[in-house]
């Protein structure tokens, strides 16, 4: 693995993890079509780890707050002061987290079976252009209000089970919980910040099982650093201007935009799977 495919990965990667265009399924479709050399499992986790990362400094004042309402919380129990109307909005925020992570656990028993989708770039394809119809509704529907005060836990379960589903590869994780948020009538800007909040336990649990699994096979290449960590610096800083991007085209109502682009890829990519076609030839 050389250091321009570390720096590629990473930047498909940044881009791919939040805007709403499946990083998993991109990742497993370049390298696939490009003869790209499949990266170990640390690299991967670190990439994913690095997208954490800007999610945390992006939202690092929703993150810092719900921190302190958590220990407000603790405090109010040990004390047993009684409640006083409605709890504040980063306590909600925090139980509408919890509900909305609890379906991923449905998905654990089969997840070596939904990763193995991942071999049939045909069915990846198929799943992006899924994505693509995913997004291109999501526009259409009526702007909603709702936000970290009066979703309730429903609202969460439901999106949620959209994040189970994006666990397949081709189908993103960030376009189907935005989308099903918007159809529960959340606020567009809620929607998107309650996804990526949403995206933390999910990622850090991910890449908790993963780092044991690396641990099982023999540790890490002490001389893989210097890429690992480049390719950790460029997945960080072009997912931090990613969650902007999508911030920004959401609330314009442009979130569907990406569809096209879901379309034609996928397409692109399903001609070529079905063809047996490259888009650069193999090493002799």
């Amino acid at each position: 693995m050389n250091y321009l495919m570390v720096a590629v990965l990473g930047v498909v990667q940044g881009v791919a993890e939040f805007l709403p265009i499946s990083s998993s399924g991109h990742l497993t479709l370049f390298q696939h079509f490009f003869n790209m050399e499949t990266p170990d499992n640390l690299f991967n986790i670190l990439l994913h780890f690095a997208t954490l990362i800007a999610v945390c400094v992006y939202y690092r004042e929703d993150i810092l707050e719900m921190i302190l309402e958590f220990f407000r919380f603790l405090k109010d129990l040990i004390t047993r002061t009684p409640g006083r109307g409605e709890p504040p909005a980063a306590r909600r925020q925090i139980l509408l987290l919890i509900v909305g992570t609890l379906p991923l656990f449905l998905v654990l028993p089969i997840q070596d079976y939904v990763e193995q989708v991942g071999n049939y770039p045909a069915a990846v394809s198929c799943i992006l252009i899924l994505t693509g119809f995913v997004l291109f509704l999501s526009d259409r529907m009526a702007r909603g209000r709702k936000n970290a005060r009066n979703t309730t836990l429903k609202d969460a379960l439901l999106i949620g089970v959209a994040q189970g589903f994006a666990t397949l590869p081709g189908l993103s994780r960030s376009g189907s919980t935005i989308a099903a948020g918007m159809a529960l009538g959340l606020d567009r800007k809620f929607a998107v910040r309650f996804s990526f909040l949403l995206s933390l336990p999910a990622v850090l649990g991910a890449t908790l099982l993963k780092v044991v699994d690396v641990a099982k096979e023999g540790g890490v290449d002490a001389a893989l650093l210097p890429k690992y960590l480049l390719g950790m610096v460029i997945a960080g800083v072009v997912g931090y201007f990613s969650i902007g991007l999508v911030n920004l085209l959401a609330s314009k109502g442009k979130f569907g935009a990406f569809a096209y682009y879901c379309w034609i890829a996928g397409a692109l990519f399903l001609v070529l799977s079905l063809t047996g076609w490259t888009l650069v030839p193999a090493a002799a």
